[in-house]
């Protein structure tokens, strides 16, 4: 079975329990394909949860769901070292963090300290406990949840740890046809526990390594740093991407062209991509809230105004 095909079976598996979603499955799939961790910013009842189950089953990996709240400690995550009398030493009793999917419910609801204790594990894929390393096993994706709307009891993500998401996923309320089918599906059963496995580790691994070596020409390099830069030095925007992003936004836009079919990435691959990568983790500036500008409109507009590489011949 090829890529594209095994990727659309995932999609097809989870659009049976997530009806009406193939959109926002497919940014997720790209976050995955691109070896990153995703962001999903919604209201309650939306499917956040359900939605992350499905891909866990999907992909026949292990998940744990860790419930964020303000007296979460690090060691709550990451494990803790315990005393054993018997062998008169420490023993590291692992945390949640040990698998490969997480589901980091209502991570704004933790304190900074806690929430800072999630830096090392996203960017280095390891947990260190005093002089000791311990490797997670791949593929390790945390899928973190936020409120948009509720503000009491929350604490801000920090920059740092908002520039460790590869994307942001926004679900949104179904069209009232799919929210009618829903309906008639969840009526007598619960379709997440009739889905099977379509897809399992090593299939995960083979696909992000196949995307790491989708084409990318130095126009499309040069693009996403003109990007960058018309982010910096924007008004409206007191923060702009960092290198990070730049990297981010190529990756996605890698699995992006995989997802298409093609060996090499286009200009349209890092236009589709750019709100979703981009958006969370610039800053708006004093100027950019006075005159009532989103982040989302702010990054639209830097696209219409840059020049797009010209395509020569069947890659640029």
């Amino acid at each position: 079975m090829g890529e594209r095909e095994l990727i659309k079976n995932i999609v097809y598996n989870i659009d049976k329990v997530i009806i009406g979603k193939e959109y926002e499955i497919y940014n997720i799939i790209k976050g995955i394909i691109a070896n990153g961790h995703i962001l999903i910013e919604d209201v309650p009842g939306v499917g956040k949860t359900t939605l992350v189950k499905a891909l866990a089953k999907s992909l026949n990996l292990s998940y744990k769901r860790i419930q964020f709240t303000p007296d979460l400690l690090p060691s709550d995550i990451l494990g803790i070292s315990i005393y054993n009398q018997k062998t008169m030493e420490f023993e590291f009793k692992k945390g949640p963090i040990f698998s490969n999917i997480i589901l980091a419910d209502e991570i704004n609801r933790t304190s900074p300290k806690t929430q800072s204790a999630l830096l090392e594990v996203m960017e280095e894929k390891q947990v260190s406990e005093g002089n000791e390393t311990y490797k997670l096993d791949e593929p390790f994706i945390v899928l973190g949840t936020q409120n948009p709307i509720e503000y009491e009891g929350t604490f801000t993500l920090p920059e740092a740890q908002l520039d460790r998401f590869i994307l942001k996923v926004n679900i949104g309320y179904p069209e009232k046809v799919y929210e009618s089918q829903m309906l008639k599906v969840y009526k007598n059963n619960d379709p997440l526990k009739n889905i099977g496995k379509v897809a399992d580790a090593t299939d995960i691994i083979q696909i992000q390594k196949k995307a790491r070596d989708i084409h990318v020409s130095d126009e499309i390099n040069y693009y996403i740093v003109n990007i960058a830069e018309a982010t910096r030095n924007n008004k409206c925007l007191s923060l702009g991407i960092s290198p990070r992003a730049c990297l981010a936004l190529l990756r996605v836009s890698q699995a992006s062209a995989l997802i298409n079919g093609r060996d090499y990435v286009i200009p349209e691959d890092i236009k589709e991509n750019s709100i979703s990568v981009l958006s969370h983790r610039v800053i708006m500036s004093p100027y950019g809230r006075a005159n009532n500008y989103t982040r989302e409109e702010v990054i639209k507009e830097i696209l219409k105004i840059l020049p797009v590489p010209k395509i020569k011949g069947d890659k640029i």
